[in-house]
């Protein structure tokens, strides 16, 4: 057995349940999120691309913490926390939402769980919902208990995840729909297991209730999975931005708006029930967005990396725009990014310049998301 490396980040940052299983699988270098080490690298980035697009990946994701709202008053507190209409959300279901401030402002993109007719989990991308809810909290007469819950989500993703989940669970897992979720139950222990994850591809994410177990689950599924293709991983660059999916603090963050993200769909401003920002969303919605999200086709050689700082993107010597998430696609075989732009610049072949560390190159605004315009290889 790989000995445990004494990752240096301190003891103010969290290792998740499955943090020894990883590295034991051969995780060697780790990142910070939502306070927490999350695994980025076992090994070739693009390699754990070809082994989530073509087989299945495992990967550790606790780092999505669990807000868990309950009580008489939870559902019309959750709904007051969101723009998007949960009036039709059932028990099982799972729902994309955003979280805006007063000021219309996105502080998070999580996915909401429904466990029960009064109880929910906000599964968070980056940033510190669980006060942000205590906070609102204070300030209502809702009747509501808020607090973070032992549930330590992991991501099997990929065209093989659904046959080896028949392995783990048995054929009733064929039944659970995209974007619901049930409990299962393993040594006893409570899983939740819901047909969500970030990659873009056929999925699921599988919630640990009780900390203690983690490496032991990890180390079970890797068994049941291996012979069946599965490989340990991280949550893939190259996919996520393919997909035109978001990733908090570098394709939005409080500054940015729903409507600037293309995200309209997710804010009902005709209904009549209140929440969190709705007045300055109102506004926004009727003065118009002044930049907006775009893919680029970036012209220049194969990047051998994500961007690690925005970008300058520029009309005429005029800057217009920012890029934000950048990467290589091995599969579409060219450079791919997201984008904000000045609204006169974003329409689809719109050609623009963007300032990288080794020079200024062309790039030309293409559809999102860049692979599977409708999610259907998610949604099968």
């Amino acid at each position: 057995m790989k000995k445990i490396n004494d990752f240096g980040f301190g003891t103010q940052i969290r290792k998740s349940p499955f943090f020894d299983a990883t590295v034991n699988w051969g995780a060697t270098g780790f990142s910070v999120y939502n306070h927490m080490y999350i695994p980025r690298d076992f090994g070739d980035p693009e390699e754990n691309f070809w082994n989530l697009v073509n087989d299945a990946i495992l990967c550790d994701v606790s780092v999505e913490r669990q807000v868990e709202i309950s009580g008489p008053d939870a559902a019309q507190f959750v709904q007051f926390l969101t723009p998007r209409d949960l009036s039709k959300m059932k028990v099982g279901q799972c729902k994309y939402i955003l979280i805006t401030n007063e000021d219309g402002g996105l502080l998070n993109d999580p996915v909401l769980l429904r466990l029960a007719e009064d109880r929910f989990w906000i599964s968070l991308a980056d940033s510190d919902i669980l006060l942000w809810a205590q906070g609102v909290a204070v300030n209502t007469d809702f009747d509501v208990n808020i607090f973070e819950p032992d549930a330590s989500p992991l991501q099997l993703q990929g065209p093989k995840s659904r046959d080896i989940m028949v392995k783990l669970f048995g054929d009733s897992i064929l039944d659970l729909k995209y974007y619901w979720h049930r409990e299962y139950k393993w040594k006893g222990i409570s899983l939740i297991v819901s047909r969500t994850g970030w990659s873009s591809e056929l999925g699921y994410e599988i919630f640990l209730t009780d900390q203690t177990q983690g490496n032991e689950l990890w180390d079970h599924i890797m068994s049941i999975g291996e012979p069946m293709g599965l490989k340990p991983g991280h949550t893939s660059s190259i996919r996520r931005i393919e997909g035109g999916m978001l990733s908090y603090h570098a394709d939005a963050d409080i500054n940015t708006n729903p409507f600037e993200l293309r995200l309209d769909r997710l804010v009902d401003l005709k209904s009549s029930h209140n929440f969190v920002g709705k007045q300055a969303l109102l506004k926004i919605k009727t003065q118009g967005v002044k930049v907006k999200q775009v893919g680029l086709a970036l012209e220049c050689d194969p990047l051998t990396g994500p961007n690690t700082r925005f970008w300058t993107i520029r009309k005429d010597e005029q800057k217009v725009g920012k890029v934000t998430s950048a990467i290589y696609s091995p599969r579409l075989m060219k450079n791919i990014a997201l984008a904000m732009v000045s609204i006169e610049y974003n329409a689809v072949g719109v050609k623009l310049d963007v300032d990288t560390p080794n020079g200024s190159f062309t790039a030309r605004v293409v559809d999102l998301p860049f692979y599977d315009s409708n999610k259907n290889i998610a949604k099968n």
